[in-house]
Parts: C-alpha cells; sequence; structure tokens
C-alpha cells in the first residue's frame, strides 16, 4: 500500500468513527433527558398524590386544658397566598410510624412551601415539614424534605362552605378568617418546568375535607 491509500484509508476510518461517536452520545443524550422527564413526572405525580391523601385526613381539635398554662399544641389550617408560590400548614391524621413500639400516634402537622434551593441558582423546590408530637407553633419545626423540584408554581384554592366561593387564603386561628372551621374542599396545581426547554409539567386535583368541624367527643355538654 501506499503512503497515500494508508492516509486514505485512516481519514474514512475516521469519518465513520466521528460519525459512530455522533450516534451514540446522540443516543445517550436522549436517554438522559428521557430518564429526567420520567423523574419529574414520578416527582410532580407523587406529590399531588401525598398532599391529597394528607389533606384528606386535615382535623381541627377543640379538646383543651381548663387551664391556658397547660395548653401544649394547637391544631390549625392556614394558607398563604403568593403570587407564584403559596403556603400551607395544617395539623393532620396522616403520621405513619417508621420504628416498632414508638410512642407516636397519628396526629402531626404537615406543612408545604416553595423555597430556594441553596446549590442551584433559580431553582425552586416544593418541600414538606412534618412536626410530631403537634406544638403550639403550627407553621415552624418538624423535618423537611423535598418532594418535587424545579418548581414554576404552586397554586391553591379553597371551597368556602358558607359563600360556595373559591377563596386564596385560609387562616382558622384568626377571628378575621375562618375562625376554628375547615374548607369544604381545597383545589390543588402543582406546576414544574420542562426538561431540556420542554413544556411544563402541570399537575391539579380537587381534595374533599372529611372533617369540617373541630372534633369535640369527650368534651362534656
Amino acid at each position: 500500500m501506499t503512503l497515500l491509500e494508508v492516509l486514505v484509508s485512516i481519514a474514512v476510518l475516521s469519518m465513520i468513527s466521528l460519525l459512530l461517536y455522533g450516534a451514540f452520545d446522540s443516543l445517550s443524550r436522549g436517554k438522559r433527558a428521557e430518564s429526567m422527564r420520567s423523574e419529574r413526572a414520578r416527582q410532580g405525580r407523587e406529590a399531588i398524590a401525598r398532599i391529597s391523601r394528607e389533606l384528606s385526613a386535615a382535623y381541627l381539635s377543640a379538646h383543651q386544658p381548663t387551664s391556658a398554662a397547660l395548653v401544649s399544641r394547637m391544631t390549625a389550617f392556614i394558607a398563604q397566598q403568593d403570587s407564584t408560590y403559596d403556603r400551607l400548614d395544617f395539623a393532620a391524621f396522616s403520621h405513619r410510624r417508621l420504628e416498632a413500639d414508638a410512642r407516636e400516634s397519628d396526629q402531626s402537622e404537615i406543612g408545604y412551601a416553595v423555597v430556594k434551593d441553596p446549590d442551584v441558582d433559580g431553582k425552586m423546590d416544593l418541600v414538606r415539614r412534618e412536626q410530631t408530637p403537634i406544638d403550639q407553633e403550627p407553621k415552624r419545626g418538624g423535618v423537611v424534605n423535598v418532594v418535587a423540584e424545579d418548581v414554576e408554581s404552586f397554586d391553591l384554592r379553597f371551597l368556602d362552605p358558607l359563600s360556595g366561593l373559591w377563596i386564596e387564603t385560609w387562616d382558622t386561628t384568626q377571628t378575621t378568617g375562618q375562625l376554628a372551621r375547615l374548607p369544604l374542599a381545597v383545589r390543588v396545581s402543582l406546576t414544574l418546568k420542562g426538561v431540556r426547554g420542554g413544556p411544563p409539567l402541570v399537575y391539579s386535583t380537587k381534595i374533599i375535607l372529611n372533617v369540617r368541624e373541630p372534633l369535640t367527643f369527650g368534651v362534656a355538654r
């Protein structure tokens, strides 16, 4: 073989190698993008399912000691409206004991809010807060975990059984709010950013609250 033939062969092999590398790289990037889309969709579905399950178990309790000095817990349902990211804190029968014989009940404080990711600029995540046992600060304390990443919006609406209207805020602790009463239903809308410029993922549902009046069983009348 002449030197020219060798050079031509090397050039052809190089072109074939580049074409093969491009094909495999494209397949790899497509696989990664599809994996990211599947993971983001899974987060959205599971977040909505969890919020629905826990909201359906929300409650208020009228059981308090006769002496104010002995009060150690407060059940509440507090929703704050924001232009993009709403927040909700409530008491619910939704705590799951993870250890056998743990001295825990099924009652806990649950909170959902959207916060900035401290490690990634511009990234917002939906987090879940759980405090057990319930204390006197319904919006603070407990363990916080991320349930969905790259959130574009988190919107909440509440159906007032008295007016029949969907409203944006709710507060069972204030006389100017909805003192000691829960909404008839909650409408939740969660929007996650699309992967690599794709369309956003939108999840929405409506949850009926099963317990709308404060629990009063065992209270002397």
